[in-house]
């Protein structure tokens, strides 16, 4: 389901290992549909094209959490899919995710920010001080940044909930974040669950700029916390593939869960150079209902996310080739682009990531690159 570029690697992983993929997909192009043996160019709910998928494949997955849960519970009843769709349901709403974060808390021994639900001006007018300031979130559909508005004062909130044209959004509490991290883990069909090691990232207008693993400022505690708790929360959840969650560690070292993805994350995409087996693969393992694989990295890694801006020099309109033949002239360099031939700045178009034997040589390499491709370190 979906024809994005997480469907994309998803399909190599899958014909590596032997598989045929079909992708049902509205588009005529997409950046999955172009490597799929089949596509089925259908929108995510239409009838013919969910018959048409179910018929054809012995098991279903989406690549967005944006895929509507509707779809994906009428083709639970017909094949077996992954994540089911109650999984994917809570990690569209933030106010379900929420609450299922506070309900995990007993087990995963991590809170969400303080947080309200904001569906009315009344909601706004018994904002508590200790909430602002804060971050307003519309409750569906934000991704990368999108939905999304700081707030200082009520008033802040009034006029961020008015021009939302006031859908019902959730208000969090900004808090004192020394640095963010997620956690890649899968759950088999079996219940055996697997965790990779913790990646740092660093975020650029909403949108992820790097991944570092190891993070350099993740302590063994920190890291062993967070994946305790991931493997709580996926437990509790009975899901089945992979599932990535992000945790903001505060300046006082406390760690708070902010969101998960019931799917392959951008932030995982170093797997497929730095570890023994990917996150894709991963997922094709879950789906296919064989044992998870080994989730070990061999080489310290930094991942580059590739933004349409590096086609665009200065302020100009006219796109013109990054020059990758001098990136990929760096040690270590491993470039994946995504087969979108219209580069839009904020939109991703790829990304690279840098393997070396020590991180700082993997670091040397992302500085380089950045340098050459026009993107401020």
């Amino acid at each position: 389901m979906g024809g994005g570029q997480l469907g994309r690697m998803f399909a190599h992983a899958a014909q590596a290992m032997g598989y045929q993929v079909a992708v049902l997909e509205p588009s005529q192009v997409s950046p999955a549909g172009q490597v799929a043996e089949r596509l089925i160019s259908k929108a995510y709910t239409d009838p013919e094209g969910l018959a048409e998928l179910a018929q054809q494949c012995v098991a279903v997955t989406t690549e967005f959490e944006n895929v509507p849960a509707d779809s994906m519970a009428w083709l639970g009843e017909r094949t077996f899919v992954a994540p089911a769709a109650s999984c994917v349901s809570i990690a569209q709403d933030r106010i379900a995710e929420k609450r299922f974060f506070v309900e995990c808390a007993p087990t995963s021994g991590v809170m969400p920010a303080p947080h309200k639900t904001i569906a009315s001006h009344a909601d706004i007018d018994a904002i508590g001080d200790e909430l602002l300031p804060g971050i307003l979130k519309t409750v569906r559909m934000g991704y990368d940044g999108k939905g999304q508005v700081r707030v200082r004062t009520r008033e802040d909130v009034r006029a961020a909930f008015d021009a939302m044209n006031g859908v019902t959004c959730l208000l969090e509490k900004m808090l004192p974040l020394a640095y963010e991290v997620s956690v890649l883990t899968a759950r088999g069909h079996d219940g055996a669950s697997v965790v990779y090691p913790i990646a740092e990232n660093v975020h650029r207008d909403g949108i992820l700029f790097t991944t570092t693993v190891p993070g350099p400022n993740v302590s063994e505690a920190c890291a062993k916390q967070a994946q305790d708790a991931a493997r709580a929360i996926v437990a509790q959840l009975g899901y089945v593939g992979v599932l990535c969650i992000e945790f903001f560690v505060l300046q006082d070292g406390t760690l708070v869960v902010n969101e998960m993805a019931p799917r392959p994350h951008n932030s995982g995409h170093y797997t497929i150079d730095a570890c023994v087996t990917s996150q894709f693969a991963q997922q094709v393992r879950a789906m296919a209902r064989l044992p998870l694989g080994d989730v070990r990295q061999h080489s310290p890694a930094v991942m580059l996310n590739i933004l349409g801006d590096v086609w665009f020099e200065g302020d100009s309109d006219t796109p013109r080739e990054p020059a990758w033949d001098r990136v990929l002239a760096l040690p270590g360099a491993n470039l994946h682009l995504y087969g979108k031939d219209d580069p839009r700045r904020a939109r991703k178009m790829g990304h690279i990531t840098f393997v070396a034997p020590t991180l700082k040589e993997a670091q040397d390499s992302l500085i380089q690159a950045c340098l050459i491709l026009g993107v401020g370190v």
